[in-house]
């Protein structure tokens, strides 16, 4: 958890000197504004937390080896996000989307907390890209899937201060 720690807070950092029309630019049709990177992490984690809980409760036991979700970091592939995870077009302050990111960490760090590693080794579901993975690692992956996010942003701000 101290990675996802270390680039959750990278991510914050990044933004925190946006503009509100900044964060909810538009640079161009077919890309995200920073706001809706940040509200697409709060999605993924959510639903990521949801799905674990939903494993943990009733999932069968299905180990699985160990996956090379680091590699998420590249953005040279692209990787369409699923409908429940695509961000809204609705516009957000940095503390409402901000708030929603603490919650879904909060989430995360509940089931990190009180399930045993073992256990989470023990549990699976499938990334569309990776195929199975255990929960373990399902945990992991979300700090690097926020870092590939991190390089998405600093290009919007890029774009943004062109």
């Amino acid at each position: 958890m101290n990675k996802n720690e270390q680039f959750r807070k990278e991510v914050l950092a990044s933004v925190q000197s946006l503009s509100y029309e900044q964060l909810n630019k538009n640079v161009a049709d077919d890309k995200w504004s920073v706001m809706q990177v940040l509200e697409h992490l709060y999605l993924m984690e959510r639903f990521i937390v949801k799905v674990m809980a939903d494993q943990l409760q009733n999932g069968e036991n299905c180990p699985v080896d160990e996956k090379p979700f680091h590699l998420a970091v590249d953005r040279s592939r692209k990787v369409p996000a699923p409908p429940q995870v695509s961000p809204s077009h609705e516009k957000q302050s940095l503390e409402q989307i901000t708030k929603k990111l603490k919650q879904s960490r909060e989430a995360l760090n509940q089931v990190n907390e009180r399930v045993s590693e073992e256990e989470l080794r023990q549990k699976s579901f499938p990334h569309p890209v990776l195929g199975l993975m255990d929960l373990k690692q399902w945990i992991e992956f979300i700090g690097y899937h926020e870092k590939r996010h991190l390089a998405q942003i600093e290009e919007i701000k890029n774009e943004i201060h062109a």
